[in-house]
């Protein structure tokens, strides 16, 4: 017992200093259970921590002087926000304050790695690739019975209204069009990257699903997008909005 909590400690030391602040969260066994309430680690044994790195969330964390449980601005299934606009629409009257610290510099949520009995897991990939975290802890085995430890695990999550097509080469009438690389110009075709910058496609993901979605397009079609490096993450995002993770 004792050599696998030293592992565990080891590996997380790793993840902290290479990607603190940042966009990780790790999924870890609970030390505490006074420190964390049942709600905010859903009445699971484990807690999942991140250090945000955006200046404002550090220091409302440092004026708070403490750990603050936090849930996602949007609701259960939908489109993440990018923009202070985007979270007031989704959230309302039920967030008492709103804080703008700009839109998103990354646009996809944090990757989450399970740091649990056995190899290392990822359970949501993120802005941190697979390659490096695999760098600096080795190989990473898929979520399977840890999935339930971490958000953005639905089958059909992140998702508009409209349906999504996936690995479009164009769009068909009615659509909407979500390109990655050269394209035609037109009123419901939306970008993610003339220049086919993962980076720059991850960055304008979700904000350009809801633009296309304000247009009430029959569906929405979006290009194929590498599945390497940030490709991952946002494969795995447009897939889950469309339905299905395969």
């Amino acid at each position: 017992m004792a050599e696998r909590v030293a592992q565990l400690e080891e590996r997380a030391r790793l993840l902290a200093g290479a990607f603190w602040p940042g966009p990780l969260t790790i999924v870890a066994p609970l030390g505490d259970g006074d420190l964390v309430c049942d709600l905010a680690r859903a009445g699971l044994g484990t807690v999942a921590v991140r250090a945000p790195g955006h200046e404002i969330a550090q220091a409302v964390i440092a004026a708070f002087g403490r750990p603050i449980v936090a849930p996602s601005a949007n609701r259960s299934g939908r489109p993440s926000p990018t923009t202070l606009a985007d979270a007031v629409a989704e959230t309302g009257a039920a967030a008492a304050v709103a804080l703008d610290g700009g839109p998103c510099r990354i646009g996809l949520e944090s990757t989450v790695v399970s740091l649990l009995d056995g190899p290392p897991r990822l359970l949501r990939p993120g802005a941190v690739t697979r390659s490096e975290l695999e760098r600096l802890i080795g190989p990473l085995a898929e979520a399977e019975a840890d999935a339930a430890r971490s958000p953005g695990r639905l089958a059909r999550h992140y998702a508009p209204a409209a349906p999504l097509r996936l690995n479009a080469d164009a769009s068909r009438e009615g659509e909407a069009y979500l390109a990655f690389g050269p394209a035609s110009e037109g009123p419901r075709i939306f970008n993610l990257s003339p220049a086919g910058d993962l980076a720059e496609a991850a960055a304008h993901l979700f904000s350009m699903l809801r633009m296309a979605d304000a247009l009430h397009p029959t569906a929405i079609a979006v290009a194929p997008i590498p599945d390497e490096g940030l490709g991952e993450a946002i494969n795995d995002r447009l897939r889950r909005a469309a339905g299905y993770v395969g």
